[in-house]
């Protein structure tokens, strides 16, 4: 090879370093040192607890036992988000750095407002996410990292994969959006009694018990010399599955304490095998404005939807005629037989 060879073999290889060089420069313009990557979380299985703060210092702990995720104190919580927060671990993609000019105003804003979301991996801390505000397009949302090696002081901009959104709203500190919405969840043969009264037209109310596979039915104290126990049956089937609608959020506490000093329409007693009793108050809510009408059609001045019911935790709930009238509606379930109403 002559000197020219090598002096052009020579400028092309240098040519092509300086290319390379200034590519990478422009690829990862307003990139730093401090920006941190690595949010995402292959094996969220191996998440066990999750500790979120938010910028009103409000705190929420999650914890995964057997398989089920509850609270610090070991109340039930309802499992939807936590399956949403595990996507989200998984998911979360780099989306683009924050322009050197908003670098400033954007991590200014995100130490005010941010979410803290602390993540635990088989027992140890494995790291921490920070996460802001949307981006103006709501198609990213603005993030800070930290690990057990590195802290980021510069935001980037995060996404979900194959999701168009904004990830802050997955993350939320109200203990009352975390609370299970379950009342009953009981076989039929767990259900001793069932006791309901109605204060505002007594004649509606009725009981029913269960001794092995003998059946009694009181309807306003007046014992039933014969019901259809296939009907007994499926009025006790319908405690499986019965839950509230929302907690209260409507209500300051000193209306809450009002709704319960008035009087309760219907109050429901049910007594379990294991000698565990529930006591649930139900109170009418307000109209809504609109015309309102009960099951039966007459015109009335309260929600036809909805009401107000007192746990026996003492919390007040809001909770669904629809859900509840199959348990409170004796009616339907306990007709006396012909042939009885006959004798």
């Amino acid at each position: 090879m002559n000197k020219k060879s090598i002096i052009l073999t020579i400028s092309i290889i240098v040519l092509g370093f300086l290319a390379f060089m200034a590519t990478n420069l422009v690829r990862n313009s307003g990139k730093s040192d401090t920006e941190l990557l690595d949010f995402s979380i292959a094996d969220t299985s191996s998440v066990d607890k999750i500790i979120m703060t938010d910028a009103f210092a409000n705190r929420f702990q999650l914890i995964k036992k057997d398989g089920i995720w509850i609270d610090s104190a070991g109340n039930c919580i309802i499992q939807e988000p936590i399956h949403t927060i595990l996507e989200t671990f998984k998911n979360v993609e780099f989306k683009g750095y924050v322009p050197e000019n908003s670098r400033k105003t954007i991590t200014n804003r995100m130490s005010g407002t941010h979410t803290k979301v602390e993540i635990y991996q088989n027992g140890e801390w494995s790291k921490t996410w920070f996460v802001g505000f949307s981006t103006q397009d709501h198609y990213g949302t603005y993030m800070l990292l930290e690990t057990p090696d590195k802290k980021s002081d510069l935001p980037v901009i995060m996404k979900i994969k194959g999701f168009n959104g904004i990830i802050e709203p997955r993350f939320f500190c109200d203990p009352r959006r975390w609370k299970c919405t379950e009342i009953f969840a009981l076989e039929r043969d767990q259900i001793a009694s069932v006791d309901v009264r109605f204060f505002d037209e007594p004649t509606r109310s009725f009981s029913v018990s269960q001794k092995g596979s003998n059946y009694t039915v009181k309807h306003f104290k007046t014992l039933l010399p014969a019901v259809d126990t296939n009907m007994v049956i499926r009025y006790l089937n319908n405690y499986k599955k019965i839950h509230y609608e929302f907690v209260n959020y409507d209500l300051t506490d000193k209306q809450v304490d009002s709704v319960k000093r008035s009087k309760a329409f219907c109050m429901l007693t049910l007594k379990e095998i294991s000698g565990k009793s529930s006591v649930l108050k139900m109170y009418r809510m307000k109209g809504t404005g609109e015309l309102n009408m009960n099951e039966f059609g007459d015109s009335i001045a309260y929600n036809a939807d909805r009401f107000w019911c007192l746990l026996p935790s003492g919390d007040l709930v809001k909770c669904q005629y629809f859900v509840f009238n199959p348990l409170i509606m004796g009616h339907i379930y306990f007709a006396q037989k012909p042939e009885a109403m006959e004798m």
